[in-house]
């Protein structure tokens, strides 16, 4: 499949892997609790193993995600996890990482294109992971988990985010970093960039029908952009 940049009039983000780091810190966190046990690994380096576990438990979390959506208990599951945070005793203020390069694009998109966020998050956190990174009024709409009857991979927020833009699905891109993000971009009708600086793999993404896949989210400024690339602005 071949993505057609000219059809591109609004683009929706995920954020987890995509334009937040999460897999990076999901990886480091479980190397630091895994360090009594490194003795158990060669050379003690426990990082390949976590890097690994966190990769194979992203298909997992969305299947059992995915079903607590179908009957309708995510919201409650989303509100329950994020009274545990807020609520947890010694706790530390969460710390999100961006991904590299990821500020400098929206920022130049934005002038071309309305942006939105398409989500699997719950709310408070999309929105603190935004905030933290001022990136919050770069974005048209913002769908979370709560935001629609149906999350991803249904089509449903993506849909709603085209709708809140004034765009035909046809003419948004999905950019996501799973094959739960191709498929609800298919579904919705629009066109999809799979980045692999996520939880994806490219064979995944590439069976779930991406358009086009980049090494990094940063990569799809010069696809879209690339007289801003050399150097000079786009009409719009």
């Amino acid at each position: 499949m071949t993505l057609d940049p000219t059809r591109v009039q609004a683009i929706c983000f995920d954020v987890d892997g995509t334009l937040s780091d999460t897999d990076d810190q999901w990886a480091a966190m479980l190397t630091r609790r895994m360090a009594p046990l490194r003795r158990l690994f060669p050379g003690g380096d426990t990082r390949p193993f976590a890097r690994r576990a966190v990769m194979c438990a992203e298909t997992p979390g969305n299947l059992v995600y995915g079903l607590l959506d179908r009957v309708h208990l995510d919201d409650e599951v989303a509100r329950l996890y994020s009274h545990i945070c807020r609520h947890r005793v010694g706790r530390r203020p969460r710390v999100f990482k961006l991904v590299p390069g990821v500020a400098a694009l929206l920022a130049v998109l934005h002038e071309h294109y309305p942006l939105a966020v398409v989500s699997a998050r719950d709310e408070e956190s999309t929105r603190a992971f935004l905030d933290q990174f001022e990136l919050t009024g770069l974005f048209h709409s913002i769908a979370t988990a709560q935001t629609c009857p149906y999350t991803k991979p249904l089509p449903d927020p993506v849909l709603w985010a085209a709708e809140r833009m004034g765009v035909p699905p046809a003419n948004c891109l999905m950019v996501g970093d799973t094959a739960v993000d191709v498929r609800a971009g298919k579904l919705a009708g629009t066109q999809t960039v799979g980045v692999l600086c996520g939880f994806g793999r490219e064979a995944e993404l590439r069976r779930a029908g991406a358009d086009l896949i980049l090494p990094h989210t940063a990569a799809l400024g010069p696809v879209l952009l690339p007289e801003e690339a050399g150097g000079t602005t786009r009409e719009t």
